[in-house]
């Protein structure tokens, strides 16, 4: 898909958007940010934790985003007796009694890991390399996994029962923590009416894997003023409580602030958020836009935050 330009390159990817949100709105009526982010995550190389109680489609929003991008997709159940091998794949022996390697569901271009904290940390463990090497290492041997390769996985609040929370070192591979909420009145008439009758939406496919690449490329090329990341900086270490640039509220409230993934990511989202907008450098609203879900599983309150009820997204918000 050779462009003329990168300016070029960039309108067709702001057109290519435009196209994804309208062929997955077909199935998946409201949750607008949600999808935005998703895709957001998808052209900056990063991986996704979407947070909400049972029955908010977010399994649905995935398979929806996998059927309209032409990539291979396996979802894994993350049920307390899931194993590692279950994940990556095993060794076996064939006919001629030599061991061979039998990929898991984990080589595919996006994996969706359901409920991945009802799942006990040994097996989220499993996930951890393939996210951030792009690799599994089975028995000693080390496999490449297709790209692009994406984890969206799905989380139950962690109040509810039999879940197992990530560990902060897991949740900070997650380029965004995505809350959804309930949808609307207006919103959840159109998904009874869409989803009890027998009519089948058919998504099309907008993007394969090689186009997809050269966007997720293209992203990584934009340029970016140094006003925008010295402010993407400093807000991650208006986070960070008891050093020389934190806020007052943070040093108060926060027992860890956010390493510098949070900047990475927030300037590549930032960028991403600018493109698919049309423009052609991000500014300052760019870096805000996608601020929240990069820093809101990053922050860690302390007891006086909990026990005045102060949220971390009140806290990202202050700081913004």
């Amino acid at each position: 898909m050779p462009f003329a330009s990168d300016k070029e390159a960039a309108d067709a990817l702001a057109a290519a958007y435009q196209r994804l949100r309208r062929e997955i709105g077909k199935v998946i009526i409201g949750q607008e940010d949600v999808v935005e982010l998703v895709l957001t995550a998808v052209f900056s190389q990063g991986h996704c934790l979407l947070v909400g109680v049972p029955g908010l489609a977010k399994t649905l929003l995935i398979q929806t985003i996998a059927d309209s991008l032409d990539l291979s997709f396996n979802r894994v159940q993350f049920t307390p007796d899931l194993m590692p091998s279950d994940i990556v794949g095993s060794e076996t022996l064939n006919k001629e009694r030599d061991f061979h390697f039998v990929p898991g569901p984990i080589f595919a271009n996006i994996v969706l890991a359901d409920e991945i904290n009802r799942t006990p940390p040994k097996t989220q463990a499993a996930l951890l390399e393939s996210m951030q090497e792009y690799a599994v290492t089975v028995a000693g041997k080390r496999y490449q996994l297709p790209r692009p390769f994406f984890v969206l996985a799905t989380q139950n609040p962690i109040e509810q029962e039999g879940t197992y929370p990530l560990p902060e070192a897991q949740l900070d591979r997650f380029m965004f923590n995505i809350e959804l909420g309930y949808p609307s009145y207006e919103a959840e008439l159109q998904i009874v009416k869409n989803t009890t009758s027998n009519h089948r939406v058919q998504v099309e496919k907008v993007l394969h894997a090689d186009e997809i690449q050269a966007f997720q490329q293209l992203v990584r090329r934009v340029p970016v003023a140094d006003n925008v990341v010295e402010y993407a900086v400093g807000l991650v270490h208006k986070t960070r409580p008891n050093t020389g640039r934190a806020a007052a509220r943070a040093s108060q409230l926060l027992e860890w602030g956010a390493g510098p993934r949070a900047s990475q990511h927030l300037i590549v989202g930032a960028k991403c958020h600018a493109l698919i907008h049309g423009k052609y450098s991000p500014d300052i609203e760019d870096v805000q836009a996608v601020a929240l879900p990069i820093l809101r599983h990053r922050l860690v309150r302390n007891f006086k935050a909990e026990a005045e009820g102060i949220t971390v997204d009140q806290l990202v918000k202050e700081l913004l």
